[in-house]
């Protein structure tokens, strides 16, 4: 991913941001504006759905990778909630003060897994030195940028713990969020990648071949926050939402694991 591809993405996705203090200008009746983790984009926009049909105003989000989503905070980014795919970018933004205190909650899981088109045939045994590169023949694996995107983050921690990372680290084709690597699978771009389990539950062209040991890499775990900038009164009505038996079960039907 070359510096330009990341510059365009963080500019596409800040639109929805300079966008937001328009629509309160005009009188428009909006909810609050959560920056979400790519890989929750069915799920959090059912759970903002869910929350609609209280009466609410409908949530507005902004989906992209965590670190992105992070760096436009650090930016100055005017919104109410952050969903992190990991607790290290959550961390990071904490420790620069830009959460309102005793609002940090982690609630969701995931699996990461390993991505083949439907029509594969593959079924691989993922454990201490397996044969990832011979699976790969001649193609790429398709994985978020381990740079900084925690699905890449994970993803390289597994191939290290297990001994694979050299083996395959020139055959990767890294991708700035979660659903990006998915896409080039499931385009048939690339014959493998490494995503969330939920990732291929919500995609009808691709299929898991192969499940990571939860021990090869950190736990996956999603936190919420709000943000010092919001100014919706509705966000901690939102959040308590989403950590609520009722929000998690719409989580758990997208494949979340909850906690």
């Amino acid at each position: 991913m070359t510096a330009f591809s990341r510059l365009i993405g963080l500019i596409l996705s800040f639109a929805l941001l300079l966008a937001a203090p328009l629509a309160h200008a005009a009188g428009g009746r909006t909810g609050p504006l959560v920056l979400a983790a790519a890989s929750l984009q069915e799920a959090m926009n059912a759970a903002a759905d869910g929350w609609a049909t209280k009466g609410h105003a409908r949530p507005r989000i902004s989906f992209a990778g965590t670190s992105a989503l992070a760096r436009q905070i650090e930016a100055g980014a005017q919104a109410d909630l952050f969903v992190s795919a990991d607790e290290a970018w959550m961390d990071e933004v904490q420790k620069k003060g830009f959460l309102r205190p005793r609002t940090r909650v982690s609630f969701l899981r995931n699996v990461l897994v390993i991505a083949a088109p439907r029509s594969s045939s593959l079924k691989i045994a993922v454990g201490p030195g397996f044969a990832l590169d011979k699976a790969l023949g001649n193609g790429r694996l398709a994985i978020a940028d381990p740079r900084g995107v925690p699905a890449g983050i994970y993803a390289r921690q597994a191939l290290t713990r297990l001994g694979v990372w050299n083996s395959v680290s020139r055959k990767l084709a890294p991708a700035e969020n979660v659903r990006a690597a998915l896409a080039l699978v499931s385009r048939g771009a690339a014959p493998l990648g490494i995503v969330y389990a939920t990732d291929v539950q919500a995609d009808p062209k691709v299929r898991a071949v192969g499940t990571f040991p939860i021990t090869s890499h950190d736990p996956i775990s999603y936190p919420v926050a709000i943000l010092k900038t919001s100014r919706d009164p509705d966000a901690e009505n939102f959040r308590r939402f989403l950590l609520s038996g009722e929000g998690k079960a719409i989580f758990r039907r997208f494949g979340f694991g909850t906690q």
